[in-house]
């Protein structure tokens, strides 16, 4: 029996995070590509997809995130990518993959605990919002992991740097990407 052919993309959070419990959750029937590397701002992710394209050939289903490399504000001007030019990458991004497959999924970036030096709750929530309606007038599902990831943020977000998941987190967010994944599977 051929193995059905999913794509995880994404940053730290998927790299370090969900990416790492998805493929056990999915079982051997599944094959899951996933970048060794972390797919960081949006943009860099839109370079990625030239590289990654053999390994994406065939994907029944594609899930990706991008967001906090993009927000990020270390020096105290501003975001590195504008709500504007995020949008922009991350369209260009949903319509190559919907190329590939038509089940394509968006991860909503996860909140962070206070006090990060860099990346700001208030300005997650306004890019997501921002990015969300857009992504599903092109048929784009979003998976809300900030949705899932607020109310339980002290269990699911490390103290040490206040940005990427726990282990509880990481796998409450696979078992919901897993989900998500299932639906076209």
């Amino acid at each position: 029996m051929k193995k059905k052919k999913v794509a995880l993309l994404g940053d730290s959070i998927r790299q370090v995070g969900y990416g790492l419990y998805v493929p056990e959750l999915l079982g051997e029937s599944y094959e899951v590509f996933q970048p060794v590397e972390n797919c960081r701002f949006a943009k860099h992710t839109l370079r990625g997809l030239y590289d990654w394209q053999n390994e994406l050939k065939d994907c029944e289903v594609i899930h990706w995130n991008n967001g906090h490399w993009d927000i990020c504000n270390i020096f105290e001007d501003g975001a590195f990518t504008s709500k504007e030019e995020y949008l922009t990458n991350v369209l260009r991004i949903a319509r190559l993959l919907k190329k590939i497959t038509p089940h394509v999924i968006f991860a909503t970036t996860t909140p962070l605990r206070e006090g990060h030096p860099h990346n700001d709750n208030a300005l997650t929530v306004e890019y997501n919002e921002y990015v969300k309606p857009h992504l599903q007038a092109l048929g784009v599902e979003i998976n809300d992991l900030h949705a899932l990831v607020a109310p339980h943020v002290e269990e699911y977000i490390r103290e040490d740097d206040k940005i990427h998941l726990t282990e509880k987190g990481a796998r409450a967010c696979a078992e919901q990407v897993a989900a998500y994944l299932r639906k076209y599977l």
